[in-house]
């Protein structure tokens, strides 16, 4: 059955999406009117524009590969089981990166807020557990970890029931979906939940006061997981992956040509009151974008990204530890980068190329060779490594992001 195989195009997808949190994450000291941690004096409003596309699919993307490879690590596994190994790949790489990964990055922006103590001395108040900001207690980018390890936690019994024979009628029903464009009725949800109670809310990562966004992302892990768990749907995800497409480029190029124009809510030129239907359709365009991107690269991908090359099996074992080093990278290096008198373009530039050479470079040098250095990356020990060619979900497991 295809979905028991190591399906390479997902490996390529989730790859893709890292170096796509890359470029978004290097972009943020530069880009105009959003927040972080450390910010250049000049910024870019067209960074912000490429940003503004990257934050809406970038995430979702993630979230629904996340779901196809839960699908594969469940494959022969309890309930009990598959959390024991979500602890070890998602809780135990979570709290080294609270704990080590993390704390420079709110070390570098006390520095350049005034802080004059030393990192030992900074270091100290995490075990307040105050947390951030006021504190220094936090999982910042690794917040996508965190939401995955809660996610497996609270649908392992439903994930189990669906890889089981008990769930043959119900997948078989599934399969409805598969005709014609009837797929794309995984979308109504999630814009429908958007539109209704995430638009209005702040995004915050932070779990307990965000319950909007936490439902959001879960809709497209859920979307990932029933689309593997049915062979027809991603089919016709590859058959239908042109309208994907068309639907995602006019739904983002309407959001920039009102955004553009200020024809959107809170400003001058909407027509319409900061409410009501008009208000809802037109933040129904972030969810649309979103999904509709999400599902044409999955079509596009599945159509021709099913290329299994030698230096796939290393980036699949590296995108785990580049995603939880990275940001604490940029977050360094732009600490020395932003004072330079250099041109933003110059300045973004060499921030994506030596965070990406750093990163590397600490992983294949400091990582991959060390057992204890893989157990803390939640990697698999280098002797259970197979050839990336081997099917089965036993290589699936170790190859796929976090589970992301």
């Amino acid at each position: 059955m295809e979905t028991t195989q190591r399906q390479t195009y997902l490996d390529w997808l989730r790859i893709f999406s890292i170096l796509g949190v890359l470029l978004f994450h290097s972009a943020m000291p530069y880009v105009s009117e959003e927040w972080w941690h450390i910010k250049n004096h000049d910024t870019s409003n067209l960074l912000m524009e490429s940003n503004f596309f990257l934050h809406l699919v970038r995430m979702p993307l993630l979230f629904f590969i996340s779901g196809t490879v839960s699908y594969y690590m469940m494959q022969k596994r309890s309930s009990l089981s598959f959390i024991g190994l979500r602890f070890r790949r998602l809780f135990i790489p979570l709290a080294v990166g609270m704990f080590v990964i993390v704390p420079p990055q709110i070390y570098m922006e006390r520095l350049n807020n005034g802080y004059t103590g030393s990192y030992w001395e900074f270091y100290k108040t995490v075990f307040n557990f105050v947390p951030y900001p006021k504190g220094s207690f936090s999982w910042h980018h690794l917040w996508f970890i965190a939401y995955l390890f809660v996610y497996d936690i609270i649908f392992a019994p439903f994930f189990a029931w669906m890889t089981s024979p008990k769930s043959e009628a119900f997948r078989n029903k599934l399969a409805v979906l598969a005709e014609g464009k009837w797929v794309y009725m995984l979308m109504l949800p999630g814009v429908l939940w958007f539109v209704f109670v995430t638009k209005d809310s702040p995004e915050t990562n932070n779990l307990v006061q965000d319950l909007p966004y936490f439902v959001y992302w879960l809709l497209f892990v859920l979307g990932g997981f029933i689309c593997i768990t049915q062979p027809k749907l991603m089919d016709s995800l590859e058959r239908n992956r042109r309208f994907a497409l068309t639907i995602g480029f006019l739904a983002f190029l309407l959001i920039d040509i009102l955004r553009w124009n200020k024809i959107e809510p809170e400003h001058e030129r909407w027509p319409f009151d900061n409410s009501g239907l008009m208000y809802d359709v037109f933040y129904s365009l972030w969810p649309i974008v979103a999904w509709a991107w999400v599902l044409a690269l999955v079509g596009y991908g599945k159509r021709y990204l099913n290329r299994k090359l030698k230096v796939l099996n290393y980036l699949n074992q590296a995108v785990y530890p580049f995603y939880i080093l990275h940001q604490t990278v940029i977050v360094i290096l732009v600490y020395y980068i932003v004072p330079l008198h250099e041109d933003v373009l110059i300045k973004y530039i060499y921030t994506v190329g030596f965070t990406f050479f750093i990163t590397m470079g600490l992983y294949h040098l400091l990582i991959m060779p060390f057992p204890a250095m893989r157990f803390l990356f939640g990697m698999k020990p280098a002797a259970k490594i197979k050839s990336t060619v081997a099917p089965g979900p036993e290589n699936v497991e170790q190859s796929i992001l976090i589970s992301a």
